[in-house]
Protein backbone atom coordinates (compact mmCIF):
# COMPACT_ATOMS: atom_id res chain seq x y z
CA UNK A 1 0.00 0.00 0.00
CA UNK A 2 2.86 2.35 0.89
CA UNK A 3 4.70 1.42 -2.31
CA UNK A 4 1.74 2.40 -4.42
CA UNK A 5 1.41 5.82 -2.75
CA UNK A 6 5.13 6.51 -3.37
CA UNK A 7 4.79 5.73 -7.05
CA UNK A 8 1.85 8.08 -7.29
CA UNK A 9 3.82 10.90 -5.65
CA UNK A 10 6.74 10.75 -8.17
CA UNK A 11 4.85 12.25 -11.12
CA UNK A 12 3.60 15.07 -8.93
CA UNK A 13 7.15 15.99 -7.79
CA UNK A 14 8.41 15.82 -11.39
CA UNK A 15 5.73 18.22 -12.52
CA UNK A 16 6.67 20.59 -9.70
CA UNK A 17 10.43 20.57 -10.67
CA UNK A 18 9.92 21.24 -14.37
CA UNK A 19 8.94 24.94 -14.02
CA UNK A 20 12.02 25.56 -11.90
CA UNK A 21 14.27 24.01 -14.57
CA UNK A 22 12.61 26.10 -17.27
CA UNK A 23 13.24 29.24 -15.23
CA UNK A 24 16.92 28.31 -14.79
CA UNK A 25 17.33 27.70 -18.51
CA UNK A 26 15.71 31.06 -19.34
CA UNK A 27 17.95 32.83 -16.85
CA UNK A 28 21.07 31.14 -18.29
CA UNK A 29 20.06 32.13 -21.82
CA UNK A 30 19.48 35.70 -20.68
CA UNK A 31 22.92 35.80 -19.05
CA UNK A 32 24.53 34.34 -22.21
CA UNK A 33 22.82 36.88 -24.47
CA UNK A 34 23.83 39.68 -22.14
CA UNK A 35 27.46 38.45 -22.25
CA UNK A 36 27.45 38.36 -26.07
CA UNK A 37 26.03 41.86 -26.20
CA UNK A 38 28.62 43.12 -23.73
CA UNK A 39 31.43 41.51 -25.75
CA UNK A 40 30.10 43.08 -28.95
CA UNK A 41 29.95 46.48 -27.27
CA UNK A 42 33.54 46.17 -26.09
CA UNK A 43 34.68 45.08 -29.54
CA UNK A 44 32.95 48.01 -31.22
CA UNK A 45 34.47 50.34 -28.66
CA UNK A 46 37.97 49.04 -29.46
CA UNK A 47 37.37 49.39 -33.22
CA UNK A 48 36.02 52.89 -32.72
CA UNK A 49 39.02 54.01 -30.69
CA UNK A 50 41.38 52.43 -33.26
CA UNK A 51 39.58 54.19 -36.11
CA UNK A 52 39.82 57.54 -34.32
CA UNK A 53 43.51 56.98 -33.68
CA UNK A 54 44.08 56.06 -37.36
CA UNK A 55 42.19 59.14 -38.58
CA UNK A 56 44.23 61.34 -36.27
CA UNK A 57 47.47 59.76 -37.54
CA UNK A 58 46.51 60.22 -41.20
CA UNK A 59 45.67 63.87 -40.55
CA UNK A 60 49.22 64.48 -39.37
CA UNK A 61 50.88 62.05 -41.86
CA UNK A 62 49.02 62.22 -45.22
CA UNK A 63 51.89 60.39 -46.95
CA UNK A 64 51.02 57.28 -44.94
CA UNK A 65 47.48 57.51 -46.29
CA UNK A 66 48.75 57.46 -49.87
CA UNK A 67 50.97 54.48 -49.16
CA UNK A 68 48.10 52.63 -47.50
CA UNK A 69 45.77 53.40 -50.41
CA UNK A 70 48.30 52.18 -52.99
CA UNK A 71 48.93 48.99 -51.03
CA UNK A 72 45.22 48.20 -50.59
CA UNK A 73 44.09 49.37 -54.03
CA UNK A 74 47.00 49.08 -56.49
CA UNK A 75 46.64 50.96 -59.77
CA UNK A 76 45.98 48.92 -62.91
CA UNK A 77 48.88 48.66 -65.36
CA UNK A 78 47.13 50.99 -67.78
CA UNK A 79 46.84 53.71 -65.15
CA UNK A 80 50.28 53.35 -63.62
CA UNK A 81 52.76 56.10 -64.28
CA UNK A 82 54.90 55.51 -67.36
CA UNK A 83 58.57 54.80 -66.74
CA UNK A 84 60.70 57.48 -68.35
CA UNK A 85 63.27 55.94 -70.68
CA UNK A 86 66.83 57.32 -70.64
CA UNK A 87 67.84 59.54 -73.54
CA UNK A 88 69.62 57.84 -76.43
CA UNK A 89 72.47 60.31 -76.07
CA UNK A 90 73.04 58.92 -72.56
CA UNK A 91 72.95 55.31 -73.79
CA UNK A 92 75.35 56.10 -76.64
CA UNK A 93 77.66 58.49 -74.81
CA UNK A 94 80.88 59.01 -76.70
CA UNK A 95 84.20 58.13 -75.02
CA UNK A 96 86.04 61.08 -73.47
CA UNK A 97 88.67 61.21 -76.23
CA UNK A 98 85.98 61.49 -78.90
CA UNK A 99 84.17 64.23 -76.94
CA UNK A 100 87.38 66.23 -76.58
CA UNK A 101 88.08 65.97 -80.30
CA UNK A 102 84.57 67.12 -81.13
CA UNK A 103 84.82 70.07 -78.73
CA UNK A 104 87.64 71.63 -80.72
CA UNK A 105 86.04 71.31 -84.14
CA UNK A 106 87.37 73.68 -86.78
CA UNK A 107 85.30 75.18 -89.62
CA UNK A 108 84.35 72.66 -92.29
CA UNK A 109 86.43 72.45 -95.43
CA UNK A 110 84.86 71.91 -98.84
CA UNK A 111 85.79 68.22 -98.74
CA UNK A 112 84.35 67.81 -95.25
CA UNK A 113 81.10 69.46 -96.29
CA UNK A 114 80.88 66.99 -99.19
CA UNK A 115 81.41 64.09 -96.79
CA UNK A 116 78.84 65.30 -94.25
CA UNK A 117 76.22 66.16 -96.86
CA UNK A 118 73.11 68.04 -95.84
CA UNK A 119 70.75 67.47 -92.94
CA UNK A 120 68.08 66.38 -95.39
CA UNK A 121 70.40 63.77 -96.92
CA UNK A 122 71.20 62.35 -93.50
CA UNK A 123 67.49 62.20 -92.71
CA UNK A 124 66.78 60.31 -95.94
CA UNK A 125 69.52 57.81 -95.08
CA UNK A 126 68.25 57.47 -91.50
CA UNK A 127 64.65 56.80 -92.56
CA UNK A 128 65.68 54.23 -95.17
CA UNK A 129 68.01 52.32 -92.84
CA UNK A 130 65.43 52.41 -90.05
CA UNK A 131 62.81 50.76 -92.26
CA UNK A 132 65.20 48.35 -93.92
CA UNK A 133 66.71 46.97 -90.73
CA UNK A 134 63.70 47.55 -88.45
CA UNK A 135 65.57 49.73 -85.99
CA UNK A 136 63.91 52.61 -84.12
CA UNK A 137 64.28 55.86 -86.04
CA UNK A 138 65.82 57.75 -83.11
CA UNK A 139 68.44 55.05 -82.58
CA UNK A 140 69.20 54.90 -86.30
CA UNK A 141 69.60 58.67 -86.35
CA UNK A 142 72.22 58.44 -83.61
CA UNK A 143 74.15 55.79 -85.56
CA UNK A 144 73.97 57.73 -88.82
CA UNK A 145 75.05 60.97 -87.14
CA UNK A 146 77.99 59.21 -85.51
CA UNK A 147 79.02 57.67 -88.83
CA UNK A 148 78.91 61.05 -90.56
CA UNK A 149 80.93 62.78 -87.82
CA UNK A 150 83.49 59.98 -87.80
CA UNK A 151 83.73 60.14 -91.59
CA UNK A 152 84.46 63.86 -91.42
CA UNK A 153 87.24 63.28 -88.91
CA UNK A 154 89.03 60.43 -90.69
CA UNK A 155 88.17 61.51 -94.27
CA UNK A 156 86.18 58.44 -95.30
CA UNK A 157 82.82 58.23 -97.04
CA UNK A 158 80.11 57.91 -94.33
CA UNK A 159 77.96 55.82 -96.65
CA UNK A 160 80.74 53.23 -96.90
CA UNK A 161 80.92 53.12 -93.10
CA UNK A 162 77.14 52.65 -92.89
CA UNK A 163 77.23 49.97 -95.61
CA UNK A 164 79.81 47.98 -93.62
CA UNK A 165 77.75 48.40 -90.45
CA UNK A 166 74.63 47.19 -92.25
CA UNK A 167 76.23 44.07 -93.74
CA UNK A 168 78.30 43.21 -90.67
CA UNK A 169 75.66 43.53 -87.93
CA UNK A 170 72.36 44.72 -89.41
CA UNK A 171 72.83 47.83 -87.20
CA UNK A 172 72.84 45.73 -84.02
CA UNK A 173 75.31 47.41 -81.62
CA UNK A 174 75.48 44.29 -79.41
CA UNK A 175 76.10 41.71 -82.13
CA UNK A 176 78.91 39.23 -81.51
CA UNK A 177 80.20 36.53 -83.85
CA UNK A 178 81.33 33.05 -82.77
CA UNK A 179 84.97 34.10 -83.18
CA UNK A 180 84.59 37.24 -81.05
CA UNK A 181 83.93 40.03 -83.57
CA UNK A 182 81.82 42.60 -81.72
CA UNK A 183 79.47 45.49 -82.22
CA UNK A 184 78.14 47.42 -85.17
CA UNK A 185 81.23 46.96 -87.32
CA UNK A 186 82.15 43.54 -85.88
CA UNK A 187 85.58 44.60 -84.67
CA UNK A 188 87.91 41.90 -83.35
CA UNK A 189 88.53 43.65 -80.04
CA UNK A 190 91.11 41.08 -78.93
CA UNK A 191 93.17 41.78 -82.06
CA UNK A 192 92.67 45.54 -82.07
CA UNK A 193 92.74 46.05 -78.32
CA UNK A 194 95.31 48.86 -78.59
CA UNK A 195 92.87 50.98 -80.59
CA UNK A 196 90.40 50.85 -77.70
CA UNK A 197 92.89 51.88 -75.01
CA UNK A 198 92.16 55.61 -75.23
CA UNK A 199 88.43 54.84 -75.05
CA UNK A 200 88.46 52.83 -71.85
CA UNK A 201 89.73 49.44 -73.01
CA UNK A 202 88.19 46.56 -74.92
CA UNK A 203 84.97 46.80 -72.92
CA UNK A 204 84.21 49.86 -75.08
CA UNK A 205 83.86 47.58 -78.10
CA UNK A 206 80.09 47.42 -77.50
CA UNK A 207 79.83 51.19 -77.14
CA UNK A 208 78.31 52.20 -80.52
CA UNK A 209 80.34 55.42 -80.81
CA UNK A 210 83.64 53.73 -79.97
CA UNK A 211 82.89 50.75 -82.20
CA UNK A 212 82.09 52.95 -85.20
CA UNK A 213 85.24 55.00 -84.69
CA UNK A 214 87.60 52.06 -84.30
CA UNK A 215 85.97 50.06 -87.09
CA UNK A 216 86.16 53.03 -89.45
CA UNK A 217 89.84 53.62 -88.64
CA UNK A 218 90.59 49.95 -89.33
CA UNK A 219 88.65 50.08 -92.60
CA UNK A 220 90.45 53.27 -93.67
CA UNK A 221 93.81 51.69 -92.87
CA UNK A 222 93.04 48.53 -94.83
CA UNK A 223 91.78 50.45 -97.86
CA UNK A 224 94.89 52.63 -97.83
CA UNK A 225 97.20 49.64 -97.50
CA UNK A 226 95.35 47.60 -100.10
CA UNK A 227 95.13 50.36 -102.67
CA UNK A 228 91.40 49.91 -103.34
CA UNK A 229 88.10 49.62 -101.53
CA UNK A 230 87.70 46.03 -102.72
CA UNK A 231 91.11 45.08 -101.29
CA UNK A 232 90.38 46.88 -98.05
CA UNK A 233 87.03 45.11 -97.61
CA UNK A 234 88.64 41.76 -98.30
CA UNK A 235 91.18 42.36 -95.55
CA UNK A 236 88.50 43.74 -93.23
CA UNK A 237 86.46 40.53 -93.43
CA UNK A 238 89.58 38.45 -92.75
CA UNK A 239 89.97 37.03 -96.24
CA UNK A 240 93.24 38.70 -97.23
CA UNK A 241 95.00 35.34 -97.57
CA UNK A 242 92.10 33.66 -99.35
CA UNK A 243 91.35 33.57 -103.05
CA UNK A 244 87.89 35.03 -102.56
CA UNK A 245 85.94 36.88 -99.89
CA UNK A 246 82.80 34.83 -100.73
CA UNK A 247 81.00 37.91 -102.04
CA UNK A 248 81.41 40.06 -98.93
CA UNK A 249 82.86 43.03 -100.82
CA UNK A 250 80.11 42.84 -103.43
CA UNK A 251 77.41 42.91 -100.75
CA UNK A 252 78.95 45.93 -99.02
CA UNK A 253 79.36 47.84 -102.28
CA UNK A 254 75.83 46.98 -103.39
CA UNK A 255 74.52 48.39 -100.11
CA UNK A 256 76.76 51.42 -100.56
CA UNK A 257 75.28 52.11 -104.00
CA UNK A 258 71.76 51.87 -102.59
CA UNK A 259 72.66 54.31 -99.83
CA UNK A 260 74.17 56.61 -102.45
CA UNK A 261 70.87 56.62 -104.34
CA UNK A 262 68.92 57.23 -101.11
CA UNK A 263 71.13 60.19 -100.18
CA UNK A 264 70.49 61.66 -103.64
CA UNK A 265 66.75 61.64 -102.95
CA UNK A 266 65.89 58.60 -105.08
CA UNK A 267 63.26 56.10 -104.04
CA UNK A 268 64.97 52.81 -103.23
CA UNK A 269 63.01 49.74 -102.04
CA UNK A 270 63.79 48.69 -98.48
CA UNK A 271 62.99 45.05 -99.19
CA UNK A 272 65.98 44.41 -101.44
CA UNK A 273 67.73 41.25 -100.19
CA UNK A 274 70.62 42.26 -97.98
CA UNK A 275 72.68 39.14 -98.62
CA UNK A 276 73.47 38.80 -102.32
CA UNK A 277 75.19 35.47 -101.89
CA UNK A 278 74.17 32.32 -100.04
CA UNK A 279 77.81 31.50 -99.37
CA UNK A 280 78.87 32.80 -95.95
CA UNK A 281 81.87 35.09 -95.78
CA UNK A 282 84.95 33.70 -94.06
CA UNK A 283 85.11 34.45 -90.36
CA UNK A 284 87.39 37.24 -89.19
CA UNK A 285 90.67 35.88 -87.89
CA UNK A 286 93.86 37.41 -86.51
CA UNK A 287 95.39 36.70 -89.92
CA UNK A 288 93.70 39.85 -91.09
CA UNK A 289 96.46 41.75 -89.30
CA UNK A 290 99.23 40.15 -91.33
CA UNK A 291 98.87 42.62 -94.17
CA UNK A 292 99.86 40.04 -96.81
CA UNK A 293 97.74 41.16 -99.74
CA UNK A 294 97.28 38.56 -102.50
CA UNK A 295 94.88 40.64 -104.58
CA UNK A 296 95.34 42.88 -107.56
CA UNK A 297 95.18 46.59 -106.70
CA UNK A 298 92.27 48.24 -108.48
CA UNK A 299 91.50 51.88 -107.60
CA UNK A 300 87.87 52.59 -106.79
CA UNK A 301 86.83 56.16 -107.66
CA UNK A 302 83.24 56.02 -106.43
CA UNK A 303 84.01 56.30 -102.74
CA UNK A 304 84.36 59.83 -101.38
CA UNK A 305 87.46 60.61 -99.36
CA UNK A 306 89.62 57.93 -101.02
Amino acid sequence: MTHRSTEAALPASTVAVQPALARLRARAQAISARGVLTTAQHTLTVFGISALALIALLMFRPDLGKQLTHSLFPLPMTEAQAVEAPALSALMEAPASVQMAAAGEAPLSKEEKALLGTQKQQQWVTNWLSKRYRVANDATNMLVSTAYLTAREIKLDPLLILAVMAIESGLNPFAESPVGAQGLMQVMSKVHHERFQEMGGVQAALNPVANIRVGSLILKDYVTRGGSVEAGLKTYVGAANFTTDSGYGSRVLAEYRRLKQVSAGQRVPTTTPVMASNTPAPAKTPAAESGNMTIKIAPHNEIAGL
